[in-house]
């Protein structure tokens, strides 16, 4: 698509437009009403032809707008683009040109003309931003394309405005809608005065994504002391989190950067499981988890993997914390624990440390957040949430040996809490408790090592033999399971899939192993 632009000033959403080719749009020309705009220069240095037309002294408006047709006129062009072009159009003019966009600086209908950022703080309104819109013979009032909303902040100026919505607004807000008309995806009816976009019609990736947060807390300092950091809220969560769980003693250290992203995840994990359990995290690993029929027997089990590891780690539970499971939490240790609710006397036990955060989460352990997000310089990851959860009748079995129902209750419980463990991730697991997990290596057989290793020097009580492991992905080569058989391991649980597959089942078999394959893969890499 080709573009002719038209500006009075510096127009520097054409320059950005003309910078960033959304769609691969490309102007034909810039053109200035005013002889000297620094729009010109700039535009020359980009190799992008121009034109001045200024309106002389007496001159009609609709002679001044044949004279910029008949300059436009040498050039191929597809869609104009107005940026701070200080005239208001004819009728005629606009009739015979293609769809003419221009950029305002609000959320029109709110606050048109050409003082819109003095309207905005004369309101006080704690919100603006910017419209795109076609241009008609009206003042501001054509047909919307998109809109970018902005916020206002106390003690703002009309400078801070205008430079928050040009550059976090239209500058956004006008290459999506030149994107959008390059990509033939727009349908303007006039006489309804409407804009259709083709694909912009929501569902869960939508073409906008606006989030509004609310900022909860401000927090201590990041990952390190040298970076600032706060915590924002969404209030429509309705699903148990850490960010609206309250701390219930008060008097404790505040929750830090890692506090939270630890406690995130450790409640994730106990949130896969209905009969109670426990995950004490460590980096936003589990230094272990456990499924029993108790609350203070998952916590004994999850601990006894890696009670080294454990010390200063994060304990999340689902169930109700008790005096027994608290007198085990302080016995060494810990920076936080969340649970949906404590009994009086568990409360006493866990104030007694002073600089352990007691987390009070609600109940609502359904997945309501459908979506999680990783932030990148520059953009987002936006995902479906790993929600799987799989079955008996999920499993394949691929080697000559069946596995017992005990074996496939263990590789269950293994799967689910592998999903949780960074990549490349491996878990052994005894029963429904964890022996050792081999966290975030770059090589997957390295992480059967470290499993290992965890599994014969930390784990208090228990061992690999006879224990089940869990990769969340495939073996590329038959190392690892030569390791893990190595360790103790008798059966295997992973996705399958690889080149090397038949070599690895072939393994197995010769070690006596029994492995199943899921399909599918659960890699966690934030």
């Amino acid at each position: 698509m080709k573009l002719a632009g038209m500006a009075s000033n510096r127009g520097r959403n054409l320059l950005n437009i003309a910078d960033r080719t959304p769609g691969g749009a490309e102007f034909a020309v810039v053109l200035a009403n005013e002889d000297g705009a620094p729009v010109l220069d700039a535009a020359a240095e980009r190799g992008i032809p121009t034109e001045v037309v200024e309106k002389r002294d007496e001159e009609s408006r609709e002679d001044h707008e044949a004279r910029v047709a008949a300059a436009l006129a040498e050039y191929d062009y597809d869609l104009v683009c107005l940026d701070g072009y200080m005239r208001i159009l004819t009728e005629g003019f606009v009739a015979d040109q293609p769809t003419i966009l221009n950029v305002h600086p609000s959320l029109l209908p709110a606050f048109p003309g050409m003082d819109a950022h003095e309207q905005v703080i004369d309101a006080g309104v704690t919100q603006t931003g910017c419209t795109v819109h076609v241009v008609d013979e009206t003042v501001d009032d054509g047909p919307i394309v998109t809109q970018e909303p902005i916020p206002v902040f106390d003690g703002d100026d009309v400078d801070d405005l205008k430079e928050r919505v040009l550059y976090q607004g239209e500058f956004k807000a006008y290459p999506r809608a030149v994107k959008w008309f390059a990509e033939d995806r727009v349908t303007v009816d006039r006489a309804a005065g409407t804009v259709s976009v083709a694909g912009d019609d929501g569902g869960a990736f939508p073409e906008r994504r606006i989030v509004s947060d609310d900022r909860a807390a401000t927090l201590r300092y990041g990952e390190n002391p040298h970076q600032e950091a706060a915590l924002y809220a969404d209030p429509t969560c309705e699903e148990a989190s850490v960010v609206h769980a309250p701390q219930l003693n008060e008097g404790a250290k505040g929750m830090g950067y890692n506090n939270y992203n630890d406690a995130d995840a450790a409640l994730n994990i106990v949130k896969e499981f209905d009969a109670p359990a426990c995950a004490i995290i460590k980096h936003t690993n589990p230094a272990g988890a456990a499924v029993a029929d108790s609350i203070s027997q998952a916590y004994a089990d999850a601990l006894s993997t890696d009670p080294k590891s454990a010390f200063g780690g994060i304990v999340a539970l689902n169930r109700e914390c008790d005096a027994a499971t608290a007198e085990q939490i302080v016995e060494s240790f810990k920076e936080v624990v969340v649970a949906p609710g404590y009994t009086d006397a568990a409360l006493d036990v866990l104030f007694e440390k002073d600089n352990l955060r007691v987390l009070d989460c609600t109940e609502q352990f359904d997945a309501t957040e459908t979506l999680t997000e990783k932030p990148l310089v520059g953009g987002r990851l936006v995902q479906q949430r790993d929600l799987q959860s799989l079955s008996a009748d999920d499993l394949e079995v691929v080697t000559e040996r069946e596995p017992t129902d005990e074996q496939v209750e263990s590789m269950l419980f293994a799967w689910q809490t592998i999903k949780h463990v960074k990549s490349n991730a491996i878990l052994f697991a005894k029963g429904t408790e964890t022996v050792g997990v081999g966290a975030g290596q770059v090589s997957r057989v390295d992480a059967v090592e470290i499993a290992k290793m965890k599994a014969e020097n930390d784990a208090e009580g228990k061992d690999a033999e006879g224990a089940v492991m869990a990769s969340d992905a495939f073996f590329p080569f038959p190392d690892g399971i030569e390791a893990a058989a190595e360790a103790g391991i008798e059966a295997v649980i992973q996705p399958g899939g690889s080149v090397n597959d038949e070599d690895v089942i072939e393994k197995a078999d010769e070690l006596g192993m029994t492995m199943v394959m899921t399909g599918q893969r659960c890699f966690r890499h934030d």
